[in-house]
C-alpha cells in the first residue's frame, strides 16, 4: 500500500518516503469555438444516425431523434 503526502507551500510530493519535487501549470487556453460565431451545438438527443442541423428558432445547431439519415432517406423532403 502506497503512502501519499502532499505538502502544499514546498510543491513537493512524498511517496512512501521518496519526495520529489512538482510543478502545478494553470490550464491554458481554451481551443476555438464550435463555431465562428460562437453557435453552440445541442446534442442532448442524439441518436445513432443523427444528422446536424441548424435551428433558427433556437440560434444552435442541432443533432436529436427526429433528424436522421433514415428520415432524410424515408420520407425526407429534398
Amino acid at each position: 500500500m502506497s503512502n501519499i503526502n502532499v505538502t502544499q507551500n514546498k510543491n513537493t510530493v512524498t511517496v512512501n518516503g521518496e519526495t520529489r519535487v512538482v510543478t502545478v501549470k494553470v490550464a491554458g487556453p481554451q481551443g476555438p469555438a464550435f463555431a465562428a460565431t460562437g453557435t453552440s451545438l445541442n446534442d442532448s438527443n442524439k441518436v445513432d444516425g443523427s444528422v446536424v442541423f441548424f435551428d433558427s428558432s433556437s440560434g444552435t445547431f442541432k443533432a436529436d431523434t427526429t433528424t436522421t439519415k433514415l428520415t432524410l432517406v424515408n420520407g425526407g423532403n429534398f
